[in-house]
């Protein structure tokens, strides 16, 4: 099958989501294995900010244990009403 007008596919063929070295690999290279790692950059928290990432960390999370506890609380209610009757 010819075309008359061929394009180029519009596919990405570069991006990887993953790491592809991996060891049994026709293009494995040990060279690149530690590449990525050794980089990270550590920010100094003030105690101001620390505390404000906490409170931020538990509001986050708030909406989730007072559903879990709402939930807990209608599942007693229901029980309490199934064994009293």
């Amino acid at each position: 099958m010819s075309r008359k007008n061929k394009k180029d596919d519009d596919l990405d063929m570069q991006t990887s989501f993953a790491d592809m070295n991996v060891e049994g690999f026709r293009w494995y290279d040990p060279s690149k294995k530690n590449e990525g790692k050794g980089k990270k950059v550590r920010h100094a928290v003030s105690r101001r900010e620390y505390w404000q990432m906490v409170k931020s960390a538990f509001l986050a999370f708030m909406p989730y244990l007072a559903i879990f506890l709402l939930g807990m609380g209608i599942v007693v209610v229901l029980m309490y009403i199934w064994l009293k009757y």
